[in-house]
């Protein structure tokens, strides 16, 4: 188990880095524009965040797997919105 203490940090920059997507993605959903956006990061970065999903559920960490799920659903959404733009 992880101390609370720890968690509450990671909660915080799970917020934080996360939160940070949302802007990008309400972009292109506004101007269905995806041309400037990297299809090859996304795909990447999607991967990854996907890894560290399961590597939170395997070490029962709720920070990771809540930060990353949401991460990957933004990612999925970039991903989706740059192949049908």
């Amino acid at each position: 188990m992880i101390d609370p203490i720890f968690e509450i940090v990671g909660l915080s920059a799970a917020f934080l880095t996360t939160s940070a997507f949302i802007p990008q993605v309400y972009k292109i959903y506004k101007e269905k524009n995806a041309d400037g956006i990297s299809l090859t990061m996304y795909i990447i970065l999607f991967t990854g965040v996907i890894l560290w999903f399961v590597y939170g559920i395997l070490i029962g960490s709720l920070s990771i797997m809540i930060a990353n799920g949401i991460t990957a659903l933004l990612s999925l959404s970039i991903i989706i919105f740059k192949l049908k733009n």
